[in-house]
């Protein structure tokens, strides 16, 4: 399949929504297709990725000005060595959270939400597609609680994940499609390949979809 420009696909919203679940299926189903493309996830592997995932997994207290400046410096670094390369490519780039998350997490943490999107969007590259996975945070706790022995207690708190869902709910645009992932996993599979294969579909001219 060839596309006429590389494609970004981002899969984002709270806790225990199934984005990876959902992302790793749709990049399994492009390959089969023979499509380019290629997976990577926020925080990424970079420094100041590590040291979010430390910080979390010791328990240690972040402010949150500290948290947004750590989120947003792996996310730079993310967008120039991952997601530029990969679309320079022409490659379908599916990402597991973006700014979003950034923009839902600590605008819920008190940070005004408004700066922190001016913020990245003046060095992030703009998705073609955003699916905001939507689901009450109870559900998703549930789900998370079922799947693993320990919980997250900086980010997975239900009264927290209620005012992060409140911003992911506000999203809106051209490109980006909210969806209920209360659905069964096939059903949420089904609207996100749908409209990924359709937007594919304008963009390739040798289509398998």
């Amino acid at each position: 399949m060839e596309l006429k420009k590389g494609v970004l696909i981002v899969l984002d919203g709270i806790d225990g929504t199934g984005k990876t679940t959902q992302a790793k299926r749709l990049l399994a189903e492009l390959r089969k297709k023979s499509a380019d493309a290629v997976y990577f996830r926020e925080p990424s592997d970079s420094p100041w990725g590590a040291a979010i995932k430390s910080k979390v997994a010791t328990g240690s207290p972040l402010a949150p000005e500290e948290e947004l400046e750590l989120f947003q410096k792996d996310r730079q670094e993310n967008v120039e060595k991952n997601l530029k390369p990969a679309l320079k490519e022409k490659k379908v780039v599916i990402l597991d959270r973006y700014y979003f998350s950034t923009i839902a997490y600590q605008g819920a943490r008190g940070i005004d939400p408004e700066t922190i999107q001016r913020q990245n969007e003046s060095f992030a590259v703009e998705p073609d597609l955003v699916f905001i996975l939507d689901i009450l945070p109870k559900k998703g706790l549930d789900r998370i609680a079922a799947s693993r022995e320990k919980m997250d207690p900086h980010f997975e708190r239900e009264d927290y994940l209620f005012k992060v869902r409140e911003i992911f709910r506000r999203f809106e645009g051209h490109n980006i499609y909210h969806i209920d992932a209360s659905q069964s996993e096939v059903a949420v599979y089904k609207r996100i390949e749908k409209i990924v294969f359709d937007f594919l579909r304008r963009l390739s001219s040798n289509s398998p979809f």
